[in-house]
């Protein structure tokens, strides 16, 4: 399939998710609180699904396929956002930069917060819009075996990343459990069953990319897991877990830290 395909469906989301990312940041002015933005992530590729889902002809029920998955799961990570953060103002790493910035953070951080997630998630899309454009194979328009693999991959991301933030959230709101650390259900088998889950979805979504006919994309859901493991996830959480919670170096010794696997016998 030519590029030039590609790019005449892919450009036109970009735009819509800068337009969308400046009215959250104009949002977030008078908030003074740029926690907002991550609500908006998970959404973001619901937006993006929907201007890829006007861009293309339809011709294969691969597109309605990946609209369905990137609604339910971008729906529930937004929504439970947003219900993790109500009412617990500004995430302290924003508070953080607000503070060392000072007076200027709220015209940086447009550009290094705001602007830079609607960016990722078009440079991230590739997959949902590989899955929703007609292969130029027409044996591949119709959904085949990679397309049953893909959708089972992200089904148990999604249970992992939907049932691991339910789990802690419920080991949250018990009083006792203040200060402890979450070694039970998927957490027994994972360190981040949330992460692991988010990246699973990811492949999922690749594979049924791949059904499609297209491969190129999988660079971008590798910069995606790259993102989830190495800069905004698994290491940030764990550098301030270590330090904040003293039963954590313990819980790492005997538990796998992103695959999930059965924990170590002490």
């Amino acid at each position: 399939m030519e590029f030039g395909l590609f790019w005449s469906a892919w450009w036109p989301a970009l735009p819509v998710l800068v337009v969308v990312v400046t009215l959250l940041w104009l949002i977030s002015l008078p908030l003074k609180n740029v926690s907002i933005i991550d609500i908006f992530w998970g959404m973001g590729f619901v937006i993006a699904s929907v201007a890829y889902w006007a861009t293309t002809e339809e011709g294969s029920p691969r597109r309605f396929l990946i609209l369905c998955l990137v609604a339910a799961w971008g729906l529930r990570l937004s929504l439970y956002i947003y219900w993790r953060n109500a009412g617990h103002g500004e995430d302290f790493r924003y508070a953080k930069f607000r503070e060392d910035f000072g007076s200027g953070y709220w015209w940086y951080s447009y550009f290094s917060v705001f602007l830079l997630q609607g960016v990722l998630v078009w440079i991230i899309s590739p997959p949902l819009l590989g899955s929703m454009l007609t292969a130029s194979n027409p044996e591949a328009a119709e959904l085949n075996g990679l397309d049953l693999l893909g959708v089972l991959v992200w089904t148990i991301g999604f249970v992992f990343e939907a049932g691991g933030d339910f789990q802690m959230a419920r080991f949250k709101a018990n009083p006792k459990n203040r200060g402890k650390v979450c070694d039970t259900g998927f957490w027994r088998y994972t360190r981040h069953p949330n992460y692991f889950g988010d990246s699973a979805v990811w492949v999922g979504y690749t594979l049924i990319c791949f059904a499609g006919g297209m491969y190129w994309p999988i660079l971008s859901a590798l910069l995606m897991i790259a993102l989830i493991i190495k800069v905004s996830g698994v290491m940030l959480l764990e550098k301030t877990l270590v330090e904040t919670k003293p039963q954590y170096r313990e819980y790492i010794e005997r538990t796998s830290a992103f695959l999930p696997w059965p924990p170590k016998r002490r």
